[in-house]
């Protein structure tokens, strides 16, 4: 570490490594397609949504925070903020139960939600406050409902948002229940895995909305046709996130992968698929399917979400390959 980074002011070193954050992301071409949330980067400071974070190490987590009084610290601190990583959060007991998510996943998720100036968007899982305050920033406060079920999560995501001057509006309750009473929604974007689609959602979306979620392993985008109907198909990309807390089921235990060949159990592949059909085939089966259609990647699959039913899809809703989800 240069002493000449020691002696940079904290602001400055803020910006430069903001600065480089966002070189980065755009290398990555996650906004391409709407590049105004590239000066929403560049504006909304990270750092402050992260007064602290956890490191995994052999022995556990690591906290790293702003106000030690070693300035090695703080600067490693300020820099770990703007890499392109998720940041653990909040750990209670071992367990990771919130985080901040990859800055250049979010800028690919927030591209994909295909908001429009005037659009009222629901947030499920506050978080740090970080991904409510980018809303905020490119849609205006009064526009932007983030919700946790964790006091303490939202707690610290209003102050967080305070400090960096926004004011969206902040709910303590089950994200898989919505928030009725700020609807309709013209986006939901979730930034947890869930096991289904909630039903409750859909009627607080506006016709035409657009609800962008981890499921299974990827990102699954379904344009809402009315209060009782819903479709769409996964994005390529891989996603990973704590999972929802709240009214939805919990996700089944990972399968033993014991007998099937090592190149199935390392495909990630494979992987999602096991994860979308888990309690409708078992490994073998769906071993079997993946072998015979190919191995097919996940913009083949889909979620339709019809009355009280939820099912995911390969090709083609009313196809042969069609699975229920909780």
């Amino acid at each position: 570490m240069s002493a000449h980074a020691l002696d940079q002011e904290p602001d400055d070193l803020a910006t430069g490594v903001r600065a480089a954050l966002v070189r980065e992301i755009d290398r990555s071409g996650a906004w391409d397609a709407d590049p105004v949330w590239r000066e929403v980067f560049e504006a909304v400071p990270r750092h402050l949504f992260v007064p602290y974070y956890y490191v995994g190490g052999g022995g556990g987590f690591e906290r790293v925070w702003g106000e030690d009084p070693d300035p090695r610290s703080r600067e490693r601190w300020l820099r770990g903020a703007y890499a392109d990583g998720p940041l653990a959060t909040r750990v209670r007991d071992g367990e990771l139960l919130s985080s901040s998510s990859q800055p250049s996943l979010m800028a690919k998720m927030l591209t994909e939600l295909e908001v429009r100036d005037g659009d009222a968007v629901l947030e499920i899982g506050a978080g740090t406050g970080y991904n409510a305050a980018l809303l905020a920033h490119r849609l205006g406060d009064a526009l932007v409902t983030t919700v946790d079920l964790d006091p303490e999560i939202t707690e610290s995501a209003r102050r967080h948002l305070a400090t960096a001057g926004y004011h969206p509006t902040v709910v303590t309750g089950d994200g898989a229940r919505g928030v009725p009473e700020r609807a309709p929604f013209d986006r939901i974007i979730v930034t947890c895995t869930l096991p289904t689609v909630p039903h409750a959602w859909l009627p607080q979306c506006t016709p035409g909305a657009r609800i962008l979620a981890p499921l299974a392993t990827g990102l699954i985008t379904l344009r809402v046709r009315d209060g009782g109907h819903a479709e769409g198909r996964f994005l390529h990309t891989a996603a990973y996130f704590v999972p929802l807390r709240g009214g939805s089921r919990p996700e089944p235990e990972p399968p033993h992968l014991g007998g099937l060949p090592p190149r199935a159990r390392s495909d990630e592949l494979f992987r999602f698929l096991l994860t979308l059909t888990a309690g409708s085939l078992d490994p073998y089966e769906a071993y079997a399917l993946w072998e015979r259609e190919e191995r097919p990647v996940r913009e083949r699959y889909g979620v339709t979400v019809s009355g009280e039913r939820a099912w995911a899809w390969l090709d083609d809703p009313e196809g042969p390959y069609a699975w229920p989800l909780p």
